[in-house]
């Protein structure tokens, strides 16, 4: 005579359970924030750095090919790679992962900021500089506000993958909700591994969502039926 099956689904080890989500509540909170956070530093820090080097790109064409060739290369090292290379000078920290993800985003920040920076007019230059615009006033008013929408494209992706790239931490502890779908892979814990990953997509649609917003908002003339 068989035995019936148990009536809790984290018996059953189903991947979809309620109970899950009730008794690790706090788990995944603490998983969810940790996520956020290894998410948006590196991405602020890569930001802050990409800037000033795409308008050096910008402004002198011998640096474009060195600052972009460099970038790709970092983007093209496998992340455990990375996190084997940056080890000795981080340890087995949360500073690893975002270091790691700093080196990743800038190709995708550079890149478009540079793209926006070279998309805007000459004559638009040319007519700030008859108005006595400066170097700084020029960049800081003319050239990047219309170099924004490109400029907000590569965040948005750059964020995206972060978000997806947080996950690799799990090797070194440092993983965000990647802790979870790691411990739960190795217990076979499918409601964990399942509740993990359906957050990191909610996440990232958020983040691609909230960004789309903002770059809306600082960026009205390209809505469709602007003046």
């Amino acid at each position: 005579m068989s035995t019936p099956a148990p009536d809790d689904c984290l018996a059953r080890n189903t991947w979809i359970c309620g109970e899950y989500l009730s008794t690790r509540r706090t788990i995944l909170l603490d998983a969810v924030l940790e996520h956020l956070q290894l998410t948006a530093v590196p991405v602020a820090i890569a930001l802050v750095l990409a800037v000033p080097l795409a308008v050096v790109a910008r402004r002198w064409s011998k640096a474009a090919g060195p600052v972009l060739a460099v970038t790709t290369v970092l983007y093209t090292i496998p992340s455990l790679a990375m996190f084997s290379l940056l080890l000795p000078l981080y340890g087995l920290s949360a500073s690893l992962v975002v270091a790691g993800l700093v080196l990743y985003s800038l190709t995708l920040l550079v890149r478009n900021i540079l793209a926006g920076l070279r998309a805007v007019p000459e004559e638009t230059r040319q007519a700030a500089r008859g108005m006595g615009y400066g170097p700084v006033r020029l960049l800081l008013t003319v050239e990047l506000p219309l170099a924004l929408p490109a400029a907000m494209a590569g965040l948005r992706i750059a964020t995206v993958s972060a978000v997806s790239l947080v996950t690799i931490g799990a090797i070194v502890g440092f993983g965000g909700l990647g802790n979870l779908i790691y411990a739960g892979m190795n217990t076979y814990f499918k409601a964990q591994v399942l509740t993990a990953s359906l957050l990191c997509v909610v996440i990232a649609v958020a983040a691609d969502l909230l960004l789309l917003g903002v770059q809306r908002l600082l960026t009205p003339w390209t809505r469709a039926g602007a003046p």
